[in-house]
């Protein structure tokens, strides 16, 4: 009876195991990706190396990143790894940062920050149903801009729910949130609905467009994106 090939099989695990090359950059990939600092565990699952390989090699790319004077900094910080700007270089991302805000923000932003100040927390997807349109551009410059942050997991459907920051109160003037004014006097009541419902059921330009269209006019599924 013929004896395992015990060597190789271990000869497959080790061609498995990535190179030094390859470990590096497979890191770099995840560290851009993540958005809270990453522990060894955690880094060392998603490139599938031992923990005890990668300490090593994550000290030897923040010594390199340091060594050339990179504008990114690769840190240990909290119970992590994480890649930051170099504070040498602050001043131009400052500038960077200040230039956008001091632009005035779209309609549609400001739209999609009055839903999330009135419903927060509440996730993109839910923004968007609120809003009838895609509002994942609006967003990002709404993070950008430091006026919302990410503020948890919904529990039912695991999308990231956001929320408004203290940035947003001091840019209002607001001491809180209980400070935004009530939103009841300035909607209208449910039997004026109804009236502006049947009014546009019998009004002759709504019903030459729904002829000439085929269907009832639904102006937000018109709407796409607001990007």
């Amino acid at each position: 009876m013929a004896e395992p090939n015990v060597p190789e099989i271990e000869s497959a695990e080790d061609e498995s195991e990535l190179d030094d090359a390859t470990l590096e950059a497979a890191l770099e990939a995840v560290l851009l990706v993540v958005d809270s600092p990453a522990s060894n565990e955690q880094l060392a699952s998603a490139v599938g190396s031992d923990v005890r390989r990668i300490k090593p090699v994550l000290a030897r790319m923040a010594a390199q990143f340091t060594e050339r004077r990179s504008g990114i900094d690769l840190r240990y910080a909290g119970d992590g790894w994480r890649f930051y700007t170099r504070t040498a270089y602050a001043p131009y991302v400052e500038r960077l940062l200040l230039d956008g805000a001091r632009s005035k923000l779209t309609r549609a932003a400001l739209e999609t920050l009055a839903v999330i100040a009135y419903r927060q927390p509440l996730t993109r997807a839910r923004v968007s149903a609120v809003r009838g349109v895609n509002v994942d551009g609006v967003m990002r410059t709404l993070l950008a801009r430091g006026l919302i942050s990410e503020a948890g997991v919904d529990p039912e459907s695991n999308g990231t729910m956001y929320s408004t920051t203290e940035l947003f109160l001091e840019r209002l003037g607001l001491a809180s949130l209980t400070d935004l004014p009530a939103l009841a006097p300035l909607l209208p009541g449910v039997d004026l609905i109804d009236e502006i419902s049947d009014s546009m059921d019998t009004d002759p330009r709504v019903t030459r467009s729904t002829k000439n269209r085929g269907s009832k006019p639904d102006p937000v599924s018109e709407l796409d994106s607001d990007d």
